[in-house]
């Protein structure tokens, strides 16, 4: 039986990218995402047609259970879990605290945070059991720096970053790793960045500072990244770390 590695936030960018990478390691790939059953099922097929095993779900972690749910079926009827990799966005879009309702900051939160809780809550037992296990976290620059229009994924950003901390305290000593990957600059993505500026300006901002500039980020290098340091040796595990292209300051130097 082959090792698991579940990805929720299976999008076309880290998340997707991130599950194909351990699908050629020999990973049982569990793709998760909240929509687009079409993509998802694409993507599952990819990794399948390259050699590798992978099956997709579609999920929606701010339901009650969803997570939870998943994680138990995972491990009854797949395998064990050994890289639970967390990549859900908290972004609702910049909102002056004015315009950010308490249904919007919630959402963020949920997203953000309690979900990864919910997500350690359910999959460290059966790691702690196995005596190893890894937890991956995407997060992002609000998570050490908030700015203006941020309130709600600041503040669920730098929860998350503490939420690893605290983790890493409890289950480190146990065999489990948690890294904390703040991803510190614009990711070449069509359904996070691409979305958010929309098809002219994503393809403009490609020509101008992605492609074969190397100043967006790549998610099929990212996932390298993630492989990596899943793979260290306890005596030296990363426990967080900045990544951003070459070309970009870094947020301490803003």
């Amino acid at each position: 039986m082959k090792p698991v590695c579940l990805v929720i936030g299976a999008g076309a960018g880290i998340g997707g990218n991130v599950a194909k990478r351990f699908a050629m390691a020999g990973y049982h790939a569990v793709l998760c995402r909240r929509s687009d059953a079409e993509g998802l099922e694409r993507m599952v097929e990819e990794i399948n047609a390259a050699g590798g095993t992978a099956s997709g779900y579609l999920l929606n972690a701010v339901e009650d259970g969803t997570i939870e749910d998943r994680v138990a079926t995972i491990e009854a009827e797949v395998g064990g879990i050994e890289v639970a990799v967390y990549n859900l966005g908290a972004q609702i879009g910049n909102r002056s605290l004015r315009d950010t309702s308490y249904r919007a900051f919630e959402m963020g939160w949920r997203l953000g945070n309690f979900g990864l809780f919910r997500l350690a809550s359910a999959v460290t037992p059966y790691m702690e059991d196995r005596g190893k296990g890894t937890i991956l976290v995407t997060s992002a620059t609000a998570a050490v720096r908030g700015n203006a229009g941020q309130h709600s994924h600041a503040s669920a950003m730098g929860g998350r970053r503490m939420l690893c901390q605290s983790l890493n305290a409890e289950f480190g000593p146990k065999g489990v790793h948690i890294a904390h990957f703040i991803i510190d600059g614009a990711v070449d993505a069509p359904d996070t960045l691409g979305k958010m500026l929309g098809p002219e300006k994503f393809q403009a901002l490609r020509e101008s500072k992605g492609m074969e500039n190397d100043g967006l980020m790549l998610p099929q290098q990212m996932a390298e990244t993630y492989f990596h340091v899943s793979q260290q040796h306890r005596s030296a595990w990363t426990h967080e770390l900045d990544l951003r292209a070459f070309s970009d300051l870094a947020w301490w130097n803003h």
